[in-house]
This record gives structure tokens, sequence and C-alpha cells, in this order.
């Protein structure tokens, strides 16, 4: 198939949809976690969990890198801007995010701080060279996609020799966040992965094999079409009703096992791991984040204007945590549609455009089937 149009054949959804159903076990259930918030809206976007057997639940799971950043962060981006006078750079997603005292960015940035939206790291860095009386900090927030475009950023602040230009890293990792999961005591029961297709572009699908040896989870790395989706699931059914354990690439037109060796290197050159790394629902999760290495230390946003760190508990009527783990579906909160909208939201969930509030409300799945447990 060449053109995306291929991609949405209703003949084609319905064909793999009556394989789905002929192939899944009455006897059995099958609880797939979706990691990714675009596979998220996917399946929010095309109605896919209304042409799914009832025995075929679709989990959504922490893949929104705005909705798992915890308020604390949030508030320490703010402080850059308001208490040290930064121009502070970031992506659209993260302006609206609520914070402590009824703040967000975009309402500091009402109250006199210098908050600038960017389309790409490679903009925070050009404010930088245009203003070089100002400290610029861009907040780089992401998975392994966003992360290689931060360490280029990075790499050509230092050999440029910019001096007014910085890094608060926020980048977070994939495979430790699904780890956290099904190492916790979470009430949640994965029978298997669906993989996300843009972190998979640059990791590669080996990294997840370690969930198919060790953990006996089957893992399908898919793209964010609608066939991508269901043949994933169909391949997912295959496997549980085989009792394999396997990682299987259906998105081989974009994802190697390998991955992007370039982006990988030029992310070890810049880059390191964090001890721990706190995610909104999650808490504090070993060795799931990174920040900036000894040779990049000057750009350490965290470092020049040392930022503590503070923990900062979330809404009592937001559900996002719970959602992120995959314990609750978003039309489980009570704030769901009405106290929390995209216009005024009350947690991250309804904030960004991966999250999965955001995606129930947009499309009208204000209302879901019973869970199978």
């Amino acid at each position: 198939m060449k053109y995306i149009t291929e991609y949405r054949d209703p003949k084609l959804a319905k064909s793999i949809a009556s394989k789905i159903k002929a192939e899944a076990d009455p006897n059995k259930h099958y609880r797939l976690m979706e990691f990714c918030g675009g596979h998220t809206h996917v399946i929010s976007r095309y109605g896919l969990e209304d042409i799914l057997p009832p025995n075929v639940q679709m989990i959504h799971g922490p893949g929104c890198p705005v909705c798992v950043l915890p308020i604390g962060r949030i508030d320490s981006a703010i402080e850059l801007a308001l208490k040290h006078g930064v121009i502070l750079c970031t992506y659209a997603d993260t302006m609206r995010v609520p914070a402590s005292k009824g703040l967000s960015m975009m309402k500091a940035k009402a109250q006199g701080a210098d908050i600038r939206m960017v389309y790409s790291a490679t903009d925070a860095l050009n404010i930088a060279q245009e203003n070089p009386d100002r400290e610029v900090v861009f907040f780089a927030i992401g998975f392994e996609t966003t992360t290689p475009a931060t360490a280029v950023v990075l790499k050509q602040a230092k050999a440029l020799g910019l001096k007014n230009f910085s890094v608060f890293c926020n980048h977070v990792l994939t495979p430790a966040a699904m780890n956290h999961i099904l190492a916790s005591d979470s009430v949640v029961k994965i029978d298997g992965f669906v993989g996300p297709a843009h972190v998979s572009t640059v990791i590669g699908s080996k990294p997840y094999e370690v969930f198919a040896g060790k953990n006996g989870k089957p893992v399908v790395v898919t793209g964010f079409e609608p066939l991508d989706m269901l043949q994933a699931i169909l391949m997912l059914v295959r496997q549980i009703n085989d009792n394999r354990a396997e990682v299987e690439n259906e998105f081989t037109r974009a994802v190697k096992p390998e991955g992007n060796q370039k982006a990988i290197k030029m992310m070890d050159e810049v880059f390191e791991l964090r001890d721990s790394f706190e995610w909104r629902g999650l808490g504090s999760v070993p060795y799931s984040a990174l920040k900036l290495n000894d040779d990049y230390a000057d750009f350490d946003a965290e470092k020049r204007f040392d930022i503590p760190y503070r923990k900062v508990p979330d809404n009592k009527a937001c559900e996002c945590g719970a959602i992120l783990r995959g314990e609750k579906h978003p039309s489980d909160c009570k704030a769901f549609g009405t106290v929390c909208t995209p216009e005024n939201p009350i947690g991250s969930c309804m904030v960004s455009s991966e999250g999965a509030c955001a995606a129930y409300f947009t499309y009208g799945r204000k209302r879901r089937k019973p869970a199978s447990h």
C-alpha cells in the first residue's frame, strides 16, 4: 500500500475486524495496552473499540509526554521565567497544563513572563542567537521521538559557543515506563502491548524484546492509521491464542529492528540516564529519563539556575494519574466533560493533543463498553 487512503479503506477494515472477531476465543480475555497517545486518538477517532469483540479490551497507557509530566516540573519552568527572567521556549501543548497556584505557562505569560511557543528546538536556538543579552531556556519534553532534535541543537549551541542558551531537560524513556507498569502492583492486567510508532522509528523494535522474553508479553509495533491498529490487534490476538510472546513489527515501512543508529549515537553523545524521574500517575520511575551529561553541563538549565525540584500533588478531582496507569478510562472521571474540558482543563490528559481525555472529548467517546476482567 502506498497511499494514506489505502490505510483507511473501509472494506479492508471490515475484513480485518471480521478476522479479529472470528479468531478471538470467547473463553479468553485480551487486554491490550496501546502505549502511545497517538494510538489512543486513532482508536477514538475511527471508533475502533466499537467494532472489536467485547472480550478484546484496549487499555490506554502513559504514552503522552505532556500528560506524564508532573506539576513540579511545570512549576520549575514557570519559576525560570518569572523569577529568573529568562526567555522560556516551549511547545504549544505545555502552555496550558495546569500548575500550582492556579497558574499555567499561558497564565504566567499573561502576568508578564517571557514565555514563547516554538515549533522546534531550532526555533529556541535561533531566539538565543537573536537575543544575546538574554538567557534563553528551551523546555525540552518528549519521548525518544523528540530527543534527537534536542541533541542536535545542543551540539550546535556548543559549536557556536553560545553562552546564553540552556535546556531544561524533561525527556523520558518508553521501555522504562512499560517495565514499571508491568512490575508495579497495578490492578491492570495486560496481555500484550501495541508498541509505539514514532518512538520505535528511533529506538527500533529490539528494546521491546525484554517484555516478550522476560515478561511473556507479546508486543506488536504499529503505525497510526486505522488499518495499522486493527492489524496489530489481530497479530496480538493470534500470539495470545498460540501462547507466543514475540516482538512483531507491523510498521515495517518506517521501523527497523535496530532503529535509527545515527539518532541513537547522537543522543548517547549528549545525554545520560537519570537515576530516577517522577512521572504523573506512575510516581518515581528508576532510569526512565535523561539529563545532559558532563560534556554539556554548561547548557543544563537545572544546574545553571539551581532549580530545586518540588513534588506537587495532583488535583484531587482529576483522574489523570489512574488513566495514565490504565486503571481507568477518561469517562470514569466525574470531572470529564463537565468542569474539565479542553477550554478549561484541570488535568494534563485533557490538554495535550495526545491525551486520552482530549481524544475521548474530541471524538465524543463519553461512554464506553464495560471492561472485561
